[in-house]
């Protein structure tokens, strides 16, 4: 047969492990919620036809023209049809995609869609355009192909997110990202049916935005990076194509030295203030009594909220430590007078005046958990870092609530952490009212340690995972299903002009100063950067302007060879015999490679850092391999061999370069089954 029928198959994809184990029929991240396949297939060709009806917004005919495009590489396929035409659609397309009323780019927007496709053609069923977008994108995921060319399965889906609120934010103040850094993690974000890009856009590293009010804030505040007021309109609309809303986070009243630096008049301490170039907490905060201080908070934040039409408005609060408010004698007589008992009680007093001109410009305040008071109106939308507690707390007292504890994707995890991250546990106590006030999630991608260079290899591909728990039902939770996916969806992605793959070679070309990186790359299949804040003690070790393309910048949270030989190792030590020819291929590479690694390091100072962590893989990979004989030919080995083993695990634990290996706990087994 030319190809092998689809069985009808009716599911729901919280059982999708075992369909998946059936020949791998579906790629798509995030998973669908219901998906039915059926027999057959439906051909591409070059006579593929787009058909559009309904009343869309003109938004699709765009997303419309890049999905032909898109489809035309992927597949090689040269189309007649090119474009989508907004004033007719063709007789009998191959894809007829009808929408039933234009879409606005805002939260609880319908996001459905419903997709079917048989061997006569595709029908592309929404409410809205931007449920048409998404189902775009699944189409684009599901390509199959063999011999005889490129084709969609058949099947049916009927999909729609679990959550309404999917974010990602990304941190423009600690590292400046270009517009086209955006843009193109903009399309990341559509391509796995996220739909909320939070931009972080002042700090005490910089203010980002121009504002022809208070010019000073980045003639003095931003060291010349800066979006101009031009930029965030493109901004705003490039993600309003894809369906993506785009809203701003200015940080007050801490995390202000930037803002201090230009308008020190608005400070709680009378001093120099000069922009910080580590990382950390810091004293800088506005003066919460001053009348002025809101003048120049309202005027400006009016100015940008003109930037943005999304309805909500971000303003920080956290990690407000009120240093400066304790050393300040007005301050502390200010609030004996109001009868404000401390900090926070004086935090929410500050958020309240601002609430008040959040009105006027028709805008919802968004703030990090420490903003909850009970004299803060339940108006205002908490975002959680803190965890489940403090987003508990928020929603049984009837505010909006996100998570975003356990999506830190900065701290390096691995995706199959963030995977786990469930935003709605049932062990909450909530009822369901309170329960739907839990309205989702977002990813934070800080940027202490990232530049434009190495953003993408930080957000993607664990990014999809997150997507993935925030649209897909709660029950689909395989996490060996999820990496196998995440790999595919990581080529995807590559597709789109993201370079989280791309970079990483391109940073280790620089460090060896030439294009024999090979000894390089195996280390990076198996090495992990520092996770949480390790890589940067205190905040001190790198400021703004250090070096950020060293061998740590070129690794990632998920080393893929690491995570395959881990689970190799795990099925052979449970009887899977047939994994140990694959096991012994790993070691006997990691072993040789210091030699290697030795030829492209002479003269290279820059790898001295990672000389050991070199030598550290090669001896463990030796003594697993060692161990794997005693294990085969069945005898204990010495003394001698063990007491080795052990100081050569203890070393190969050590990191190297900022970075550590990962596969040295289950070479450790290795190591014990032999005894």
């Amino acid at each position: 047969m030319r190809r092998v029928l689809f069985l009808v198959i009716s599911f729901h994809l919280f059982s999708l492990g075992t369909i998946y184990a059936q020949k791998q029929l579906l790629d798509v991240m995030p998973v669908p919620k219901h998906v039915e396949l059926g027999e057959g297939w439906f051909e591409i060709n070059s006579n593929l036809k787009v058909g559009i009806q309904g009343n869309p917004h003109h938004r699709i005919y765009a997303q419309t023209n890049r999905f032909l495009n898109r489809l035309g590489n992927k597949t090689g396929t040269f189309l007649k049809q090119g474009y989508a035409d907004i004033s007719s659609s063709p007789e009998n397309p191959g894809l007829l995609i009808k929408v039933n009323r234009p879409a606005q780019v805002k939260f609880g927007e319908d996001e459905s869609y419903q997709l079917s496709i048989t061997d006569q053609g595709i029908q592309l069923d929404a409410e809205t355009d931007i449920g048409a977008i998404y189902g775009l994108e699944t189409l684009l995921q599901i390509i199959k192909s063999d011999s005889n060319g490129y084709y969609f399965p058949s099947l049916k889906i009927e999909d729609s997110p679990r959550f309404p609120w999917r974010g990602l934010m990304i941190d423009v103040a600690r590292h400046f990202q270009p517009v086209a850094v955006i843009k193109r993690n903009i399309d990341g974000m559509a391509a796995v049916k996220m739909n909320v890009l939070h931009l972080h856009l002042s700090d005490d590293q910089g203010f980002r935005v121009e504002s022809k009010l208070y010019p000073k804030l980045t003639s003095m505040g931003s060291d010349g990076f800066y979006y101009t007021q031009e930029q965030i309109k493109d901004i705003v609309r490039y993600a309003d194509e894809r369906g993506i809303r785009v809203y701003p986070e200015f940080d007050v009243p801490g995390h202000a030295t930037a803002i201090l630096t230009a308008y020190p008049e608005f400070a709680s301490k009378e001093m120099v203030y000069q922009i910080e170039r580590n990382a950390g907490v810091f004293d800088p905060t506005l003066d919460p009594t001053n009348p002025k201080t809101y003048e120049f908070l309202n005027n400006l934040f009016a100015e940008m909220a003109s930037l943005f039409p999304d309805n909500y408005f971000h303003i920080g609060g956290d990690e407000n430590e009120g240093k400066h408010w304790n050393e300040n004698k007005d301050i502390q007589r200010f609030m004996r007078k109001k009868k404000i008992k401390d900090n926070h009680a004086l935090q929410a007093y500050f958020n309240k005046n601002l609430l008040k001109n959040f009105e006027t410009i028709g805008k919802k305040m968004v703030g990090w958990d420490e903003i909850i008071h009970e004299d803060l109106p339940n108006t205002a939308v908490i975002q959680s870092w803190r965890g489940l507690d403090n987003m508990e707390k928020a929603a049984k007292s009837g505010y909006k609530t996100m998570l975003s504890n356990g999506f830190y994707i900065d701290l390096m995890h691995a995706a199959e952490k963030h995977y786990l991250v469930e935003p709605l546990p049932d062990t909450l106590d909530l009822t369901e009212e309170e329960r739907s006030n839990i309205i989702g999630g977002e990813a934070t991608m800080w940027s202490e340690l990232v530049t434009p260079y190495t953003i993408d290899s930080r957000i993607w591909p664990r990014t999809a995972a997150i997507a993935e728990r925030l649209w897909s039902p709660k029950e689909v939770r395989d996490v060996d299903e999820m990496y196998r996916r995440m790999d595919i969806i990581s080529l995807h992605l590559e597709q789109l002009g993201l370079q989280h793959l791309s970079s990483r070679d391109l940073i280790l070309r620089n460090i060896a100063n030439q294009t024999n990186i090979k000894p390089l790359q195996v280390l990076t299949g198996v090495c992990q950067p520092l996770q949480g804040y390790t890589r940067n003690p205190g905040g001190t070790m790198y400021q703004s302007y250090s070096p950020f393309l060293l061998f740590a910048d070129a690794c990632i949270a998920d080393p893929p060879d690491a995570y395959n030989f881990n689970k190799l190792v795990e099925q052979y030590l449970a009887g899977e015999d047939e994994n140990l020819k694959a096991i012994i291929n790993y070691l006997s590479l990691w072993e040789a490679n210091n030699d290697l690694f030795v030829e492209i390091a002479e003269n290279t100072p820059i790898l001295n850092e990672i000389a050991e962590l070199s030598v550290n893989l090669s001896d463990i990979a030796g003594i697993g391999r060692e161990a794997l004989k005693y294990i085969l030919e069945e005898e204990k080995p010495g003394e001698e061999w063990i007491e080795r083993s052990r100081k050569i695990s203890a070393k190969a634990r050590k990191q190297g370069g900022r970075t550590e290996l990962k596969i040295v706990g289950s070479i450790e087994q290795l190591i014990i089954n032999c005894q």
